[in-house]
Order: C-alpha cells, then structure tokens, then sequence
C-alpha cells in the first residue's frame, strides 16, 4: 500500500475537521482575500437585516489600528460587516469617502467614523458603555489614558529600536534605554488599580494598547534578542497579558508571532538576530485548533493551490513544460498536510517516510518540500484562520516536511 493509498480524501478531512471546529469563514471567490471570519454576535440579528456597523479594514489584517476596532465589536457583540480595503491600491471612493484615506474607517447606523480611537468611543456612545467605567472619576482617568496612549511616544520608540542598524551599538543601546523607561511607566500605570488589567476592569484602554504589544513581544525576541513576556522587569505586563489570553475576542483577532516576525522583515527590512521563539507546545496539539487548521486548509484548497502554483516557483520543476504532475504533487501534500492535522497525535506520523526510498521520485520530494515551506510561511493569522489555528498549521507543517524528507 503506498502513501496515498493510506491519506484521507478531501472530503473526508473536511467532514472530520468540521466535527472538532466551529470556525467558520464566508468565501469570497476572486477576491483578496479569499475568505473572512464571521463576526460571533451575527446570528443575534433578524434574518436580511443589514448589521448597524460596517468595518473598512486591510486586506491582510496586519493594521494594528484596525484590530483594536475588531476587538471592541467581538467584546460587545455588535453584528458587524467588513469592507476590506487594499492599502497598496486603495479605490477612489475610498478615498474619496474617508479624509485621511487611512484604515480603519466604519460606518455607525450610517454615520461615517474614521481614526481608531474615535471609532472606539463612538461605539460605547451607540451601543452602550461597556468598555469604560461607570465611575466617573475613574471613566475620566480612561479617556485620558486613551489620548494618552497615542501621544506617550511607547509605539515611536519601541520601533525605531527594531529598525536601528545594529552597526551602531551606542544608539542601539540608548534607544534600548529609553524603551524601557517608556515600559516602566506602563509598569507603573498597571498599578494604578488593583486586578490585571490598566483600569479596575477591561477597558477601551487595554484594547488600545493590545495590538502593538503583542507585536513587540513577538518583534523583540528575534530582532534584538530582548524579551518582554517572561522577564521579571515587568510584572504587570506579564499579568496583563496573563488576563488578555482569558479573553475569547482577543484569540479572535489577535496575530500569531509568526506573522508579526515575518511582517516586520517584509516591511522593513529588519535582519532577525535570533531564532523564533518556539511555537505553544499546548497551543499545536490542541484539537480545536488542528482541527481549525485543517478545515481551513481543506475548505480553502483550491486558492492554496493556485497561490503556491503562481507564487512559490514550483512550477519550473515541471518536465517539457506539463505542470499536471507538479499540480498532483503540491495537492497531495496539502492533503498530506491536512491530514496529519486531523489524524497525527503530534509525535508519530500516520504514514510511512515517503522520501529517502530508491524508488522515490526526486521531483516530486522536491514539490512538497517547496509546498510544505512556502504554505507554512504564506499562512497569515487572523487573515487566513486564527493565531491559534496558525501555530498548530505551522508546527504540523514542520512536522511533516521533517518526517517525509
């Protein structure tokens, strides 16, 4: 019996990950991208009624701007519709519509609102205040943490430390210094109030700051070899983060470290100094989120086979110009993929080594380890699945193309 023979079909894998996810995403054919996450509060509206909140967003969900104002919609539970907008190509009516032409934007009962945090603030206006305290005192000292969170310059110090050439060892040493004067005060504002959280309970406040320290707890390991979760420095931040990982919107929306590394190498230009930290152990092998995976992977297969197709260069392996078994291969080893996914337990591979054999054919080794390497690095989250789903995608990734090559 060979490999393939041993290789669940499509339509089993996607019977069978279905079971063991309720992740679910609406395709968009044709368009970029190709699927988006349904909003968790949709099914509290009547049938063909519109949503009372329209999000223009970025085609790729990296703006952190962007997220904050998906995060608060998922803790309120506000039935909302997306329009993504590419930021490399933006449309004319788009900016036209929005006088800054930036990302986010949104559309409140019809009221068009632009700039995150005015977004933010006219949501608690429309749909009850949720996210801000009832104390007045206490709501006083959140709005202005809110402007101050934009002005405090922790976002402008913290990137010009990534991005400083480390040629210059003295500037990259006083900017180290500055950024962790600016996180002593952060330190110092969690103290404020007592629970995890910068307020006495979960706030537009934590909301606002989320998205950029995520990024550079991913961002500061691998490009300065510094590390903000763990260290003993900060505490409060620590917890803080602690308390976010209890709140189901934030996994929602949040990206996986993966992602936020690769961006900023794409972005910027930014060398790594430092390996990646390693993915959640516990994270990869959860069941919900391997089964997320390879439901995304199955349901969305056909534009994961075109991408890799056009994109990765597997194609120049194709004998006298005939792509049909370069096509063959790239579709067996998603399905491999996939497959492992649902059936592997995360040590033993479900199927035997297919490569290392006489009678292996080199070309078609050589497609799936292109595949295998190109999709685990293309996965973006939360554009394409989870963070969650990502980390389990990727490791499984890894875990296959290490076992079959």
């Amino acid at each position: 019996m060979s490999i393939q023979d041993t290789v669940s079909n499509w339509e089993e894998l996607l019977e069978i990950a279905k079971k063991n996810t309720p992740a679910r995403r609406v395709r968009r054919p044709g368009q970029s991208p190709s699927t988006a996450p349904i909003p968790s509060s949709l099914h509290k509206l009547p049938p063909d009624t519109e949503p009372p909140v329209l999000l223009y967003r970025d085609t790729n969900s990296w703006c952190p701007f962007c997220e904050r104002v998906w995060f608060a919609l998922e803790e309120k539970e506000i039935p909302f519709a997306t329009e993504f907008i590419d930021l490399t190509n933006k449309p004319k009516w788009y900016t036209d519509l929005v006088p800054t032409t930036l990302v986010p934007a949104a559309r409140i009962e019809g009221k068009l609102v632009y700039e995150s945090k005015d977004i933010l603030l006219a949501l608690e206006e429309q749909f009850g205040s949720t996210l801000l305290p009832e104390d007045p005192e206490e709501n006083a000292v959140a709005r202005l943490w809110l402007e101050e969170a934009e002005t405090n310059g922790v976002r402008d110090i913290a990137y010009k430390f990534l991005r400083q050439a480390p040629e210059d060892p003295n500037e990259l040493a006083s900017l180290q210094t500055a950024f962790e004067a600016k996180l002593d005060e952060l330190e110092q504002l969690l103290g404020k109030y007592s629970g995890p959280y910068f307020l006495s309970t979960f706030s537009l406040v934590d909301i606002t700051y989320s998205p950029h320290l995520d990024r550079l707890a991913a961002n500061l390991p691998v490009y300065r070899g510094y590390h903000l979760k763990g260290n003993p420095r900060y505490p409060r931040i620590n917890a803080w983060f602690e308390a976010l990982k209890q709140r189901p919107a934030y996994h929602r929306v949040k990206s996986d470290d993966t992602t936020n590394n690769l961006l900023l190498r794409r972005r910027w230009g930014v060398i790594p100094i430092s390996n990646p930290l390693p993915p959640d152990p516990e994270i990869s092998q959860e069941i919900q989120f391997r089964a997320e995976a390879a439901e995304r992977l199955t349901d969305n297969r056909e534009v994961a086979l075109g991408d890799i197709l056009k994109n990765s260069g597997v194609q120049t392996l194709a004998v006298n110009g005939d792509t049909t078994a370069v096509k063959e291969a790239v579709d067996f080893h998603l399905r491999l993929l996939a497959d492992y996914l649902i059936n592997g337990n995360g040590a033993a591979l479900p199927w035997g080594r297919v490569g290392g054999k006489d009678n292996a054919d080199p070309t078609i080794a050589a497609v799936g380890a292109i595949t295998l390497a190109y999709v685990r690095n293309r996965i973006c989250a939360p554009r394409d699945m989870s963070a969650g789903a990502a980390t389990a995608f990727r490791a499984a990734a890894d875990k296959v193309l290490a076992s079959l090559y």
